[in-house]
């Protein structure tokens, strides 16, 4: 997959890919910005992701799905600011069969970016010129 990055004005930076774009904004001492920081919208893709198996194992077994939800909680070191733990609390109404508890939780740690998290890629960042005409959005 690739993904071009741009930035359309003031603190956005956006992703293209495909026929998407995910917008991005950091927020500043006078906005909350114009979309979700680059760093909340990684946090939200790993509940969607958990939330995607949730989903796909109710539907599987034709189990509602009306009254589930996914709670994330991220848990910071005091030292470093950087997040240490973090939480998904999958909520079921009281008439959600308990017998599919342990495996709504097991359909959860399915989640691919919970996995690239435990077995993180390699990073390479480098610069390259090239000509303008030859940017392109993919």
């Amino acid at each position: 997959m690739q993904m071009m990055i741009d930035f359309p004005g003031g603190s956005r930076v956006d992703a293209h890919f495909g026929d998407f774009t995910v917008p991005t904004d950091q927020p500043s001492a006078t906005s909350k910005g114009s979309a979700p920081s680059p760093f909340d919208t990684f946090l939200a893709a790993i509940g969607a992701c958990a939330g995607y198996y949730v989903l796909n194992f109710c539907q599987q077994r034709s189990l509602s799905t009306e009254g589930i939800r996914l709670m994330e909680r991220t848990h910071r070191s005091q030292e470093t600011g950087l997040v240490e733990r973090i939480e998904l609390e999958i909520q079921v109404p009281p008439s959600f069969p308990e017998k599919y508890h342990s495996a709504l939780v097991n359909s959860a740690e399915l989640c691919a970016v919970k996995k690239h998290l435990e077995h993180p890629p390699k990073f390479e960042v480098f610069t390259k010129a090239v000509e303008q005409a030859a940017v392109q959005k993919s």
